[in-house]
């Protein structure tokens, strides 16, 4: 099985935080949207015999996409791959372009996940991430997804938020479990070079929240979404049982996926593959660049993506991939993490509980192979 992600690369106004590859405003939809066709014709060999499991649209901001933008993609896509399988198809989402009538649409052109970005219920720190949305916005977006007949809909939140823990926190979780979203993704904020938040970091107008401040924090997230039956499946992710996100979830397991748009990545199983981050280089055609994967860096992106997971790493799997040697060598500099709590073995399986997943960097940098 494998994955088509399919990157918009448009946005109304430029959030705090986010340094992902984008554009403000869509005067070039049109053309951008023509150039995707052009590249998926050209690479409808990329996947061999893969069928197609699951499709993503991400972003960039595409429900700013119409309706029937989105419908051609994927129809076009379903002529090229093999879509007879597709068990998921999501689009990212703000919550303010979510009206009752695009919501309509979206469910007709084969949208049945929804992701909203909606990171917090607190106006206050809404206007500090420079958010086009308010909460009562969040709340009537996903309330009308559901009368929309939307049955898988997740919901993204940022903690460690200067400020706006606590109290503030605890409300905006609160009011996504009154929601009763499938699914929810709580992300730590991450000041990023570049950002409006890293620029302000540099000018000393703002700080990130201290180690302490982010250990609490994510023990708060943790408890409570687990205590309303939410499962910790990964270190930012939550669901309910037989919600896990599927398309995510085949990036950590090392599947095959066809990266559609600018910036857009593809992994063959061999080689992985990326697009310019540039708009204009993008539609000038400009060809990916590439990488092919050594053993050293199979091996390491095995450990990255599964340390961060719940079940951890499976030994006996990493022995039959990797070879004895390399698989003891990880467990040899794992046993100080295992001494220390961090790591459990469990048979065959290697894992940080999931409550104390926050470390999974630390963990992962020393199992490592350099």
């Amino acid at each position: 099985m494998a994955g088509l992600y399919l990157h918009i690369p448009f946005c109304k106004r430029v959030c705090a935080y986010c340094d992902f590859f984008k554009e403000v405003g869509t005067r070039r939809m049109g053309p951008l949207i023509e150039a995707m066709h052009r590249e998926m014709e050209s690479r409808r060999d990329y996947l061999g015999q893969e069928a197609v499991r699951t499709r993503y649209f991400g972003g960039g901001t595409p429900s700013l996409c119409p309706s029937d933008v989105l419908k051609g993609l994927l129809d076009h896509a379903a002529e090229l791959f093999d879509c007879s399988q597709v068990e998921e198809t999501t689009l990212e989402a703000n919550p303010d372009d979510l009206t009752p009538e695009y919501l309509e649409a979206l469910r007709r052109a084969g949208i049945d996940r929804l992701s909203i970005g909606i990171q917090s219920f607190d106006d206050a720190c809404l206007r500090l991430m420079n958010r086009r949305h308010t909460a009562a916005q969040a709340e009537e977006a996903v309330r009308n997804a559901r009368k929309a007949g939307f049955e898988n809909i997740t919901v993204d939140l940022i903690f460690g938020v200067p400020g706006f823990g606590g109290d503030s926190l605890r409300r905006s979780i609160d009011r996504t479990l009154e929601l009763g979203v499938e699914h929810i993704s709580a992300y730590h904020l991450t000041i990023e070079p570049g950002t409006a938040f890293g620029r302000r970091m540099e000018r000393g107008e703002f700080a990130p929240v201290d180690e302490t401040v982010s250990e609490t924090e994510y023990a708060l997230v943790h408890e409570r979404l687990t205590s309303a039956g939410y499962e910790h499946y990964e270190v930012s992710n939550f669901a309910r049982p037989g919600f896990r996100a599927r398309h995510n979830s085949a990036y950590w397991h090392g599947v095959k996926y066809l990266g559609i748009g600018p910036a857009a990545h593809s992994f063959d199983g061999r080689e992985r593959h990326w697009n310019a981050s540039s708009v204009d280089r993008y539609l000038a055609g400009e060809a990916p660049e590439a990488e092919i994967l050594t053993d050293r860096d199979r091996f390491n992106e095995y450990v990255m993506t599964r340390m961060r997971t719940a079940e951890g790493i499976d030994l006996g799997q990493a022995e039959v991939l990797f070879g004895p040697d390399r698989t003891a060598r990880m467990r040899h500099e794992a046993e100080g993490w295992i001494r220390a709590g961090i790591l459990r073995i469990e048979g065959t399986q290697m894992a940080i509980p999931a409550e104390r997943m926050l470390v999974s960097d630390a963990v992962i940098e020393e199992l490592f192979e350099t």
